[in-house]
């Protein structure tokens, strides 16, 4: 049974996944490799949960219940008390091999190990490990106390059991899990990203601006937000790093990355994180 959640990686959606565990009545230790990162993601989950209760979506009793579920820590070998690991750490292979690598020496034999990666081999990764069938694919969307959608990837040697128990964990969260294997870009980024870098294309090509591609798909397809917009939100470098895992595993020309992707990260514009991406945020 899970009980106390370990969670790596205190950014954006791993602070987002602690927060969706802690209301759900899990314990949760919020790793980074600096304290101060992990207090950073506690506090921006406070601030969450007082809007929450701000909205009346819930009371402040639950809220502050919640945040004390929550132990912001630096030490991984606090891993040793939980039962399931999801790392949520930026999307570069050899950060999260080693990650996990680690993890694997720290967590008790029986507990699981979940990746929040959103185009990196669940099997890749589980075989750096010595639980090879305990490691799943726990993909969350951005931003995970909203987004109802996870999906729960199953590795070539990743066991049955594992994929029912956290499919049953994310249900327990709220969540609409849905199930494929492992494969590239897994179900959401295969069909969405490679949209995405089109609508990259329609700018870097001049065919039209970012605010009427955007108009353009709010208004003709009724998108809740334009994909350029989007794009800001996700972080560019995140769609750049999914676009060359597709096009590097497949070797399909449809997915070859817009070549103004590269020249954006490059330049450190990666949308909103950056305060600049296809959009200007600093005004």
């Amino acid at each position: 049974m899970i009980k106390c959640i370990f969670i790596a990686g205190a950014g954006q959606m791993g602070s987002g996944i602690a927060q969706v565990a802690s209301v759900s009545g899990y314990d949760v230790v919020l790793y980074d490799i600096k304290q101060m990162f992990a207090d950073a993601g506690k506090a921006k989950i406070a601030t969450s949960l007082e809007k929450q209760v701000s909205k009346g979506r819930m009371t402040a009793e639950a809220a502050e219940a919640a945040l004390k579920r929550i132990t912001p820590s630096a030490d991984i070998k606090q891993a040793s008390g939980c039962d399931l690991a999801i790392e949520a750490a930026t999307e570069n292979p050899e950060i999260k091999k080693k990650l996990f690598q680690d993890l694997d020496d720290c967590l008790p034999e029986h507990a699981l190990m979940a990746t929040n990666t959103s185009s990196i081999s669940i099997t890749e990764l589980g075989a750096v490990t010595k639980r090879a069938n305990k490691v799943v694919g726990m993909h969350f969307f951005n931003p995970a106390p909203v987004m109802k959608l996870v999906e729960v990837i199953k590795g070539i040697k990743t066991s049955d059991e594992t994929v029912t128990a956290v499919y049953e964990l994310a249900k327990s969260f709220g969540k609409e899990p849905v199930v494929c294997k492992d494969s590239p870009g897994f179900i959401v980024n295969r069909l969405f990203d490679p949209m995405l870098n089109e609508a990259a294309f329609l700018v870097y090509e001049g065919i039209a601006t970012p605010e009427d591609i955007d108009k353009a798909m709010i208004n003709g397809l009724n998108h809740p937000m334009g994909p350029i917009a989007l794009m800001d939100m996700i972080g560019i470098d995140v769609i750049l790093n999914v676009m060359e895992v597709l096009y590097s595993e497949f070797g399909d020309s449809k997915y070859r990355p817009c070549p103004l992707l590269r020249k954006m990260v490059a330049a450190g514009e990666l949308g909103k994180k950056s305060g600049k991406g296809f959009y200007d945020y600093t005004k």
